[in-house]
């Protein structure tokens, strides 16, 4: 029988979370597993990523193939390593002392990585948010700049209409009193 440790799909339509589940290679994608190892949310950012360290590594070390996609997941964990160093202790080549010193440095280093570049994401989140509050403050003073000029052009033309009403209106008189007087 051949064991696979692959993902199981769940979650709604356009919004998938899966299951890292150790299953037969034989049964259905979402079927029926023999153990889940954790859980992988590709929507977040960075992805989320839980998964049972210890019982992957098991797993690995009796056997099992990742697929592809959940072979990526376990490297960036970290159990991919574990096991390539746990091989060598197996074989005599290290001790388990200085696997674990080798496994405590890699995790430091890519824990580092990883702030940097969470560190980054936010900064470029709270970066996009002040440009697009700029930008609104933006819009917003020039709707007004327009709403004022046309406010402003709108009295400039009524004040115009009433010069214009009023230099008729002598006009309008003289005629009326020129017609009584004939």
């Amino acid at each position: 029988m051949a064991v696979k440790i692959r993902l199981a799909r769940r979650g709604r339509k356009q919004a998938p979370v899966y299951d890292i589940v150790v299953a037969d290679s034989r049964s259905p994608r979402d079927g029926k597993f023999i153990e889940k190892l954790g859980q992988y949310n590709p929507q977040s950012t960075p992805a989320g990523i839980s998964l049972k360290d210890d019982r992957a590594v098991y797993w690995l070390m009796v056997g099992a193939e990742p697929t592809d996609t959940t072979r990526k997941i376990l490297s960036v964990r970290g159990v991919m390593l574990k096991k390539h160093l746990q091989v060598g202790v197996a074989k005599g080549a290290i001790t388990q002392e200085v696997a674990d010193a080798r496994f405590e440095a890699w995790s430091k280093e890519k824990e580092a990585k990883r702030e940097v570049k969470i560190a980054k994401l936010a900064e470029g989140k709270d970066a996009a948010k002040k440009a697009a509050f700029e930008a609104e403050k933006k819009k917003r003073a020039d709707m007004e700049a327009a709403q004022q000029k046309a406010i402003a052009e709108a009295e400039a033309e009524v004040a115009a209409q009433e010069a214009e009403a009023t230099e008729e209106a002598p006009v309008a008189e003289t005629t009326e009193e020129t017609s009584a007087e004939a």
